[in-house]
């Protein structure tokens, strides 16, 4: 199950995203308005969320994290943008990793 979130997740929130994959989130971010959706199979459902919601293609990026180990990656198709200089499944901004990881840390107060 996705959800949306834009303040802190509870703990009920963060166990009903990591259903899907045992304990490993999808997640995607929107580094503009700062909010995610955590949880599903696919980071495209996530991403059609987070534009339902009005967020803008160009600020989503996808990623996860093992909620044992707190491990956070930056890895998803929908990362896939040769025109916005990031030709790679992962996103390579250290600018970009950087707001994904305040957001996480926030959200999931870590």
């Amino acid at each position: 199950m996705i959800i949306v979130l834009d303040n802190k997740a509870t703990t009920e929130q963060i166990a009903v995203m990591a259903q899907d994959y045992h304990g490993y989130i999808k997640f995607v971010i929107d580094v503009s308005k700062k909010i995610l959706a955590g949880g599903g199979e696919r980071h495209v459902d996530g991403e059609q969320k987070l534009l339902e919601v009005g967020s803008k293609q160009e600020n989503l990026w996808g990623g996860g994290i093992d909620w044992e180990t707190k491990e956070v990656d930056y890895n998803s198709m929908i990362n896939l943008r040769p025109s916005q200089d990031n030709p790679s499944r992962d996103v390579l901004s250290q600018e970009i990793r950087e707001q994904i990881d305040s957001i996480v840390g926030e959200l999931f107060g870590l």
